[in-house]
């Protein structure tokens, strides 16, 4: 059977979520909907990640398999022809026979934007959290070194896997601001629920002076989801890439 794969872009606003679910609406329940018209039969997607209710994604990657062909250069084009404007297609390529979005991937990356300025912006509110107190960067890039390798995250997971344990390994975590514009890009192998979130809240209320940057391995080692920091806002998160070997969502498409 054929096997596609394809890079997703949504707007995560008015989503609950990428995961289907048969009562409320999902990017995967878009995408199976226009999917399976078609190819003229039920499809279910893989997704390299389950983003949460109002995250949003540039690099999301899906797979699916289908007993039935479609002309490869035509099919993100006719995706994008039928789903909705806040839901997308940038690149959609046939690949080999057992290739899973989730399974395969190697590495993870996401970008929180934060808006660090006294006012909030009208025009940025459904991408951005606005944190109005001044951050200090260099303390919260001096308490990330700390989270860099393979600890047990429990302390930084919303809910727990059904399944597998809570120790991830992140890779890297930059931590950049042009004006009033705060980016902490996080790159890992896989990350738990709300991980992310939760990790970003923790460094803003370092960055703002109400926790100390040494503070990340008592947290770690604690195992306490008490100890941690606040959620940051879903609206903040967006998924922006995904590598495998000898492909990179990031990249993808956009040439």
């Amino acid at each position: 059977m054929p096997t596609y794969r394809a890079v997703v872009e949504y707007d995560g606003t008015n989503f609950h979520g990428l995961q289907f679910q048969s009562d409320v609406r999902t990017v995967a329940g878009e995408l199976e909907r226009v999917l399976s018209a078609l190819f003229a039969e039920p499809i279910a997607i893989s997704s390299a990640g389950r983003t949460d209710a109002g995250v949003h994604a540039s690099g999301q990657v899906i797979s699916f398999r289908t007993a039935r062909a479609f002309p490869r250069d035509r099919l993100a084009l006719a995706l994008n022809g039928n789903l909705p404007r806040d839901v997308s297609v940038r690149h959609a390529a046939l690949v080999e026979d057992g290739f899973s979005a989730r399974f395969d991937a190697q590495a993870r990356a996401y970008e929180y934007r934060i808006i660090n300025r006294p006012m909030p912006s009208a025009l940025e509110r459904r991408f951005a959290h606005h944190v109005h107190r001044p951050l200090d960067l260099d303390r919260a890039r001096h308490a990330a070194a700390a989270l860099i390798g393979e600890h047990d995250f429990v302390a930084f997971c919303g809910v727990l896997p059904e399944r597998g344990g809570t120790v991830r390994q992140i890779h890297s975590i930059d931590i950049t601001r042009s004006n009033d514009r705060v980016v902490v890009r996080l790159t890992g192998s896989g990350f738990l629920h709300r991980m992310v979130r939760i990790t970003v809240g923790t460094l803003v209320e370092i960055a703002a002076g109400r926790r100390d940057p040494g503070d990340i391995p008592a947290i770690l080692a604690s195992k306490d989801r008490r100890r941690a920091g606040y959620t940051a806002p879903a609206c903040g998160l967006t998924l922006v890439g995904v590598r495998y070997p000898g492909f990179d969502s990031e990249e993808a498409g956009r040439n």
